[in-house]
């Protein structure tokens, strides 16, 4: 599956170089048309790169279906980011999305997927989002 080759942690002989691949989906307003969804996600990739990861890079999408008129809005705001496993970087990204979705006035969604495991952030209460986020990361960083 492609997901699960994409998002894994890579191993190394040192536990404290482990690289962290973590897939985020954006789905996007129902409102906005593609080249707006585009966008979104290019703004979203340019403030990730900010931050101390490794990289962040558009996920690899399958080819579009035959008779397809455009790119499924999904696949155009997937993003991969390789960051260390360690020193907190994965709470910054986390910390990163929630406040990038909390500056947005639309209904914009986004999945964190790490080794199969999907958190979707989105509109919450900040207690909601909060408590979601807090297990999502103790999960991911053993914290």
């Amino acid at each position: 599956m492609r997901e699960d080759s994409a998002l894994r942690r890579d191993h190394t002989e040192d536990p404290a170089d482990n690289v962290l691949h973590v897939l985020l989906a954006i789905t996007p307003d129902s409102e906005l048309d593609p080249a707006a969804t585009e966008r979104l996600a290019r703004n979203l990739r340019a403030e990730i790169a900010e931050l101390d990861v490794d990289s962040v890079r558009p996920a690899p999408g399958g080819p579009a279906p035959d008779g397809a008129k455009g790119t499924d809005p999904v696949t155009l705001g997937a993003i991969v980011v390789a960051l260390s496993a360690s020193g907190g970087v994965f709470t910054v990204l986390i910390e990163t999305l929630r406040d990038w979705l909390g500056r947005s006035s639309a209904r914009h969604r986004i999945s964190v997927t790490i080794d199969g495991d999907a958190l979707e952030l989105e509109r919450a209460s900040a207690a909601e989002r909060r408590d979601l986020i807090d297990a999502y990361i103790r999960r991911h960083t053993g914290s």
